[in-house]
């Protein structure tokens, strides 16, 4: 679908949950996002071809540098088509992916990096015009000058990326809208719609989990033991036997979990190829090792105990981690969800050495139980 730059300022507005009062905020961000722009390049530099994930990297951060910039016109009442005209005009250095800032761009074929001396003089000349507005304040005498030269710098630069400019803005738009608005419920993907009910998560599961005398934490469905005995399996004892409650966490919430899909035995065997690609060894790997990952950070802040957000950077590593499997389909939003909604189950069940894991795929939800 085509998008202009005014609907990509209109539809990206919600998700700006900065202070509206204040640049600061919003200038540092934008310096902040300029720096990870060079810190790709230096990449690129030191690695050459061998950086494959080139594209994808400076295509986000540029991405994440054309938000703080909206947020920064925003602020400044200044329409970020109108300064984006006003960059372009008499520059024939720069070219946006077709005519009237209409940004329905192809993905422009990928060229051999054979202009990094050029791309090191952009970058700079960037990191420059950023830096020239670290201090600006709204109503500022030629404030308006400055961001129309920084974001020239900006467009030349994302031209020598070999970027396209329309990739960047919608790849932006659906990250920050995944990220930070809820989608209505009944667009949410729905993995199992098309199978039975015997290869399919159930919509309405309680899993009950024990510690026994012997250390080992115990799963048990429709009173029968489900999987293996577990342990921490580490020296110091930090609850992980317990992280099964995870997933069940991404099966209610996210109606994805080959781990425990593998558990009670629904996998999608009447459809080949989504059982090896979804539901089998590697898809489990990956839902295990993400779980493994999001401990590790989850350990160093009490467990998201009194959090209601979680980290973008955790969640952009999420994305990565799933990337090619089904749920990559599933917002950031939704993830934060399962994410938070399983921890809070985790530290009660890790508290109470047990309890009941309450799972309502329908309404998206899991909760916590004592046992009788």
């Amino acid at each position: 679908m085509a998008l202009t730059i005014s609907e990509y300022e209109e539809r990206i507005a919600p998700t700006d949950r900065l202070t509206a009062e204040n640049l600061s905020p919003v200038l540092l961000g934008l310096f902040g996002e300029v720096g990870s722009i060079m810190a790709t390049s230096k990449k690129l530099h030191r690695e050459g071809e061998a950086f494959i994930a080139y594209l994808d990297a400076v295509e986000e951060e540029f991405g994440d540098a054309l938000w703080y910039l909206c947020a920064l016109c925003r602020r400044v009442e200044e329409p970020l088509d109108q300064i984006i005209s006003d960059a372009c005009n008499g520059e024939d250095t720069i070219s946006l992916t077709v005519a009237s800032l209409h940004l329905a761009a192809p993905v422009a074929k990928v060229q051999k990096f054979q202009n990094l001396e050029v791309i090191d003089v952009l970058l700079k000349e960037l990191g420059i015009k950023a830096a020239d507005l670290l201090n600006a304040e709204v109503g500022q005498v030629g404030l308006r000058e400055q961001i129309v030269d920084f974001t020239a710098a900006y467009l030349k630069a994302v031209q020598a990326s070999n970027v396209p400019f329309g990739k960047v803005v919608r790849s932006n738009l659906d990250k920050a809208t995944g990220r930070f608005i809820a989608a209505d419920q009944s667009t949410l993907p729905r993995f199992d719609e098309k199978f039975s009910d015997d290869e399919s998560l159930p919509d309405k599961f309680e899993i009950e989990i024990q510690e026994r005398p012997n250390g080992k934490s115990y799963l048990r469905w429709k009173g029968v033991f489900i999987g293996d005995p577990l342990t921490d399996n580490i020296g110091d004892p930090d609850g992980y036997r317990f992280h099964d409650v995870f997933h069940f966490s991404h099966a209610a919430i996210l109606h994805w979990s080959p781990t425990f899909r593998a558990l009670i035995k629904h996998k999608r065997k009447s459809r080949p190829d989504v059982d090896e690609a979804q539901d089998s060894g590697r898809a489990i790997v990956i839902e295990e090792g993400l779980s493994a990952y999001i401990f590790s950070c989850a350990k160093e802040l009490n467990f998201f105990e009194e959090q209601s957000t979680i980290s973008f950077d955790i969640l952009k590593t999420v994305s990565h981690f799933v990337r090619g499997y089904e749920v990559e389909q599933c917002p950031l939003y939704l993830w934060e969800k399962a994410i938070l909604q399983g921890y809070e189950v985790f530290r009660k069940i890790k508290k109470n050495n047990g309890g009941l894991v309450v799972c309502d795929k329908v309404k998206r939800e899991i909760s916590y139980r004592a046992l009788l």
